[in-house]
């Protein structure tokens, strides 16, 4: 397969992809009209990104395009629903950069708390002075409230543990059950973690149902002086009500992610918050470990290989969980050339419109049994049909 990388990966991922034969061209600063441009004239059949977006017209630009693979845990940058409506398979690389992460998130903690940035500018501008840096309130038996349970927020709880803190948490899925088993303070909404909590940190996807999830009330909720912290997406955080909490609660903030993050790797930045003195900024580097970088391009790479070798694709983001359906047929039958076939121009002819099929073949290969789910209506004469045909065993019907 030809395969267009338009983003770094790293490189212990392209030579798995060039070990396993396939024709892989790497153009990692690919944006706009330069990534049409390379999917019109080389046609890939996959296409890798990291930060690139891929737009409705990306993916009308190769009519070879199969495999969209986001070389990393989110995939908003995607035009996910358009590449479902053209047949077009998304994954990602969920857990692999959760480590990472976490690292980061605990890194700003730390450096928040401590004043870590604000010493080394000053030390560096020739400023002595311990005791304004010398009232850190310290991490031990303080509350950390975890918004998002997943392998990120997981790994975050982890590393909290270690230091002595007492972590509450909330998640979408996050049972009592779950919060007991990772030894934390289960709460029935964000809006109780952002009360009772010392240190929030978010870990959530960006969905429609997130967006804007930490809001003004979210920010009022919280106590003076709480240090909160970003490093997922820029979307589930209302920057005007956080700039408002910053002044009016004293807050400490640390953000990987922002609103109006430059597109370009290397060049001019400003954000509303980037002066304010309570405020620690990086630049979108949580998943940037080497071994996160790695772990992502291996995954990336076997999501490849697994499609090419058997047309199913690992993480896949973009499968129906529930098709419309309404009824499933069961067929056994002889393994014939032919016999399949003939059940389906059946189907054809009653307007059945196939939704999910699988076809099992028994050892020896001898007979097989067909499902077949499927959405039209019910019409006993197409069963009849298909039960006469010489090669057909039994014929099962169920309205699902």
């Amino acid at each position: 397969m030809t395969i267009l990388v338009a983003d770094r990966i790293a490189p212990v991922g392209i030579e798995t992809l060039k070990r396993a034969g396939h024709e892989v061209l790497i153009q990692s600063k690919l944006e706009g009209d330069a990534l049409l441009e390379a999917l019109s004239s080389h046609g890939p059949q996959v296409l890798i990104v990291r930060s690139t977006r891929v737009t409705a017209a990306a993916l009308d630009a190769s009519t070879h395009l199969g495999l969209i693979v986001r070389a990393g845990a989110g995939y908003d940058t995607i035009d996910v629903e358009g590449a479902s409506n053209r047949g077009i398979f998304v994954a990602n690389c969920p857990g692999k950069n959760s480590v990472a992460v976490a690292e980061l998130t605990l890194g700003l903690i730390l450096a928040l708390d401590r004043k870590i940035a604000d010493n080394v500018a000053e030390a560096r501008a020739g400023h002595w002075n311990k005791k304004a840096f010398a009232q850190a309130a310290g991490l031990k038996n303080r509350r950390l409230g975890v918004v998002g349970v997943g392998s990120i927020g997981e790994a975050v709880i982890r590393r909290a543990h270690a230091f002595d803190l007492k972590v509450i948490a909330w998640s979408r899925s996050l049972t009592r059950e779950d919060a007991d088993r990772l030894g934390v303070g289960w709460r029935s909404d964000p809006m109780e973690v952002a009360a009772d909590a010392d240190i929030v940190t978010l870990h959530l996807a960006a969905t429609s149902d997130t967006k804007h999830l930490a809001g003004r009330s979210f920010f009022e909720a919280m106590s003076e002086g709480t240090v909160f912290i970003n490093t997922s997406r820029a979307s589930v955080v209302d920057e005007e009500a956080l700039a408002w909490a910053v002044d009016a609660k004293d807050l400490r903030v640390g953000l990987d992610v922002m609103s109006g993050e430059p597109a370009h790797k290397e060049g001019p930045f400003s954000h509303p918050l980037a002066d304010h003195p309570n405020v620690y900024i990086t630049h979108h580097i949580g998943a940037s470990t080497q071994q996160a970088q790695n772990a992502t391009a291996e995954e990336a790479a076997r999501a490849v290989t697994t499609f090419d070798e058997t047309g199913a694709v690992p993480n896949c983001v973009n499968l129906a969980t529930q098709t419309p359906a309404t009824h499933q047929i069961t067929v056994r039958h002889r393994d014939r050339v032919g016999v399949l076939a003939a059940i389906l121009d059946e189907m054809r002819r009653a307007e059945w419109n196939i939704q999910e099929m699988d076809n099992l073949i028994f050892e020896g290969a001898q007979a097989a049994s067909a499902s077949i789910r499927f959405d039209g209506a019910m019409d006993e004469a197409v069963i009849r049909r298909i039960e006469d045909h010489d090669d057909v065993f039994a014929v099962t019907l169920i309205e699902l």
